[in-house]
């Protein structure tokens, strides 16, 4: 890997960085981004869940430390069910009593749940403050570090309370993906092949033979997350508040947001993003979208992922009363992103509610 790749994103002027380099450069990257004074000392805010904190506070710690901030460490705990407003409050409190300003940075560092959390706490600490996205995932690196998404889930459904918030820098190190489950590696390849078959069919030829050598973390993986990252910032820079293309991001989701609403969280977001990838292929083919076979084969790639595509025996009836309460949901019409090719995504709210029954049942 070369000393560092930079993925340049402009939001409506907000323009900021993806830096895609090794761990001990992050103080000095984010002191550069700030633009501090050479004698300051500030503040800084570390983000991440409990399990996380042994693990890779230390070395931040340390950048941060001989880059010249003051660093300081907020908890709360992992999994989804703890993503929620009573964890922000928790952050809140252990982080107000350090008197932060509101040029004091918010450091992110963990998988999406962090970055959306973290995201929010910087989103709504003195009406905003520089957030810093360090994802540690393939899953945070590929989707929800990039766009200014945050938030937390309410009991109704998955973000529900949130905010738009760009951060001010994204700082990814592949070497982080070391440290993960093969499980956790593989959800987040769900993404990548979304981010392909909404936006590059000649890229999504190549996944069967790419994807192996992703799984292994050979060195190709710096310019994988760098290719899906480019993909993201192009459609974040189009439509920043998701009024128009940025809704072909949700391929999968407002499926695979019910199917973990239902599941209690049991499955990880990236699987039941794949499961939400095959129901919406399965609607686009039976729609004429595409075809059998390029079906089957969404469903082969998914597969060589190590993800599901199937097996999954979901009560219909629930699956579509999360649908219903979905944020995307408009005049009470289900709206649903599906192909229309591979690399191209249509959002349709005209699907036939029996065929969306199916799509559901034929997960099971």
């Amino acid at each position: 890997m070369p000393d560092s790749l930079v993925i340049p994103v402009d939001v409506q002027g907000h323009a900021y960085r993806v830096v895609i380099g090794a761990m001990d450069s992050l103080g000095r990257t984010i002191r550069s981004t700030l633009s501090l004074a050479p004698d300051a000392r500030p503040l800084a805010v570390v983000v991440t869940n409990t399990k996380l904190v042994d693990l890779l506070a230390g070395p931040i710690l340390n950048s941060l430390s001989d880059a010249g901030f003051r660093p300081i460490v907020a908890t709360f705990d992992a999994g989804e069910s703890h993503k929620n407003l009573a964890s922000v409050q928790h952050l809140f409190d252990q982080i107000l009593p350090h008197k932060p300003e509101r040029g004091t940075p918010v450091i992110a560092v963990g998988g999406g749940i962090v970055t959306d959390v973290a995201g929010f706490v910087s989103a709504t600490l003195l009406r905003g403050t520089p957030l810093i996205s360090v994802p540690t995932t393939l899953l945070a690196m590929v989707d929800s570090s990039v766009g200014g998404k945050t938030g937390v889930n309410h009991a109704s459904g998955k973000n529900l309370i949130g905010s738009f918030h760009q951060p001010t820098l994204v700082y990814i190190d592949p070497a982080s993906l070391g440290s993960l489950p093969p499980r956790e590696l593989s959800a987040g390849l769900a993404e990548c092949v979304k981010h392909d078959l909404i936006r590059d069919a000649g890229h999504f030829d190549q996944l069967p033979a790419l994807i192996p050598r992703i799984r292994s973390l050979e060195p190709v993986v710096a310019e994988f997350i760098a290719h899906n990252v480019r993909i993201k910032a192009k459609v974040v820079e189009e439509d920043p508040f998701e009024r128009g293309v940025r809704a072909h991001l949700n391929l999968g989701h407002t499926f695979g947001h019910a199917y973990e609403t239902v599941s209690d969280y049991k499955l990880l977001h990236g699987e039941c993003v794949a499961l939400g990838i095959v129901s919406a292929a399965f609607i686009s083919s039976k729609l004429g979208l595409i075809s059998v076979a390029q079906q089957r084969e969404i469903a082969d790639v998914l597969l060589a992922c190590g993800l599901p595509t199937k097996g999954q025996a979901f009560a219909v009836e629930s699956v579509l009363g999360v649908m219903r309460n979905d944020k995307k949901v408009q005049g009470g019409r289900i709206r649903l992103v599906l192909l229309d090719g591979i690399g191209k995504a249509v959002v349709r709210d005209d699907v036939p509610e029996a065929l969306i029954r199916d799509a559901i049942a034929g997960v099971g």
